[in-house]
């Protein structure tokens, strides 16, 4: 089983007219100003994980600043698990500092979502005043056992539309202050994983952090993965496409060429994801 574990989709009404949401909406029109960013619903989707072998999919909106528009994507998300639940997987995404985060992540968790994210910072980073907005919603998802996913990235290197300002210090602090929290970092973490080689304090820190591998292709080498196997462990790897941005089959390529073994390919495509989706997955070849 494959599991793709970083989607976004939008309902018509936000995909097809995407220009009416970019002046309340910054991080919206930072990312998709740009026709060539595209907008996919449930069905395209499924259409693309029939064509690259995968199996299920979990799937988000995008993080919103205005609750109507992101009840909207949400409903949307709650409905395409249900049409489709032996294909996609259900996650909740908004802005924290909406006033009405907390209910929305209740809501959609009772509604049947599986998780809360991708949630980002794109203007502010993850300095002090977002990891206090992020309080409440952590606990609930420590509460519910839940995990939730976060966009990071590499502080250094070249610019690109969703770059955010995050540091390695930043990352951290969300880490050390949610250690029971279930938490997946986006995009390789930013590459904090490294600091796993300390001797002291950073990977008990890390002990439920998990890695997507989400717009690898763009960023790294296909080394990544053996060094990540190496730092991170091969268990908290988790294959994340971030598709419609890049299609599942040029990871599988990567894959093919990176040196890990058949079984930690495995892991990485299903088996880490279902373990901390659902607990002990079933063993599959």
């Amino acid at each position: 089983m494959v599991i793709d574990f970083h989607a976004h989709i939008f309902p018509v009404k936000i995909s097809g007219n995407r220009e009416k949401y970019f002046q309340s909406e910054p991080a919206f029109k930072l990312l998709y100003d740009s026709p060539k960013s595209r907008l996919v619903g449930a069905e395209t989707l499924i259409e693309a994980m029939d064509k690259n072998g995968v199996d299920k999919t979990v799937v988000f909106g995008f993080p919103w600043k205005n609750d109507e528009v992101f009840t909207l994507n949400n409903d949307y998300i709650v409905e395409s698990v249900l049409k489709y639940p032996d294909r996609l997987i259900g996650f909740a995404c908004f802005d924290p500092f909406n006033i009405k985060a907390e209910k929305e992540a209740e809501r959609c968790l009772t509604d049947g979502l599986c998780g809360i994210g991708e949630l980002a910072f794109y203007e502010s980073g993850i300095d002090e005043k977002t990891l206090q907005q992020l309080s409440p919603v952590m606990d609930i998802c420590r509460t519910r056992n839940v995990p939730v996913l976060i966009h990071t990235n590499e502080p250094v290197g070249h610019k690109y539309p969703g770059k955010t300002p995050n540091t390695l210090l930043q990352i951290y602090n969300l880490i050390k202050k949610f250690p029971d929290n279930k938490i997946v970092l986006a995009h390789w973490g930013g590459g904090i994983f490294f600091f796993n080689l300390l001797k002291k304090e950073v990977k008990e820190a890390m002990k439920n952090v998990y890695f997507d591998t989400a717009a690898s292709p763009f960023l790294y080498d296909s080394r990544i993965y053996l060094k990540a196997k190496e730092l991170a462990g091969i268990d908290k790897i988790l294959f994340g496409s971030d598709y419609p941005l890049i299609n599942p089959s040029r990871y599988f390529s990567e894959l093919e060429i990176s040196g890990l073994e058949k079984e930690d390919t495995e892991k990485i495509c299903g088996l880490n994801a279902e373990k901390l989706l659902f607990g002990q997955p079933d063993i599959y070849t």
